[in-house]
């Protein structure tokens, strides 16, 4: 047989490193892999994602249809670790002597800094994304401000106290904490302890403020 006449090899054996399958996470986690402080989910490229995984390009489109259905399903997976971790926090708070408040922000900025890429996506992609992705992470903050609530009337309740429009103290807090911690993945580490000081304080303020116009006298 001549060297004209060899077989052509086969087109997977031309990339041997590519997987026979791939699945919905094993994507999520190439795109996680490729982003960083410095660099949103929404700057990378169906190739990039593909060349990362380990896979051709066409087999990206059995799990998602294009890129922006894949950020969508990172901004949900990102919200529901975030809200896992603050949940697990709230509860370190019930057994110990430390506030909840300040356990909470501190757990905040904690996975902020432990190049924690899920929680690049929650900060990142609300303010450079397209619509669909800023949809994504305001129904994910969405999801933070329901939990918070239950846990301010609850919290209040405890004191003998009520909140004026709980609904809309959480909601402050929540768009409190992300924008400062939008702000902070640019600051030095050095600036945490202060960081965490004012976040503390803007919330305390913001649940003395509920609970005092909850007390204002009702006007006939």
């Amino acid at each position: 047989m001549t060297a004209r006449e060899q077989p052509l090899p086969a087109q997977d054996d031309l990339h041997p490193a590519r997987k026979a399958s791939i699945s919905r996470d094993d994507l999520l986690a190439a795109a996680l892999a490729l982003i960083g402080p410095h660099r949103s989910v929404s700057t990378l490229s169906l190739r990039e994602v593909a060349r990362e995984a380990g896979i051709a390009p066409n087999s990206f489109y059995r799990q998602f249809r294009d890129m922006d259905e894949l950020t969508v399903a990172l901004i949900d997976l990102a919200g529901r670790s975030l809200r896992t971790i603050i949940g697990q926090a709230r509860l370190r708070a019930a057994d110990s002597n430390r506030g909840v408040i300040r356990l909470s922000v501190e757990t905040f900025m904690e996975q902020l800094r432990a190049d924690d890429r899920l929680m690049h996506v929650l900060l990142r992609e609300g303010t450079a994304g397209s619509d669909a992705f800023k949809h994504a992470v305001d129904r994910e903050l969405g999801y933070f401000e329901e939990e918070l609530k239950a846990d301010l009337v609850r919290l209040a309740a405890l004191d003998g106290a009520t909140l004026h429009e709980p609904a809309l103290a959480a909601k402050a807090i929540t768009r409190l904490v992300f924008a400062m911690g939008g702000s902070a993945i640019d600051l030095p580490e050095e600036r945490d302890p202060e960081l965490i000081e004012e976040m503390s304080q803007m919330i305390r303020m913001i649940i003395t403020g509920a609970r005092a116009l909850a007390r204002r006298p009702v006007k006939a």
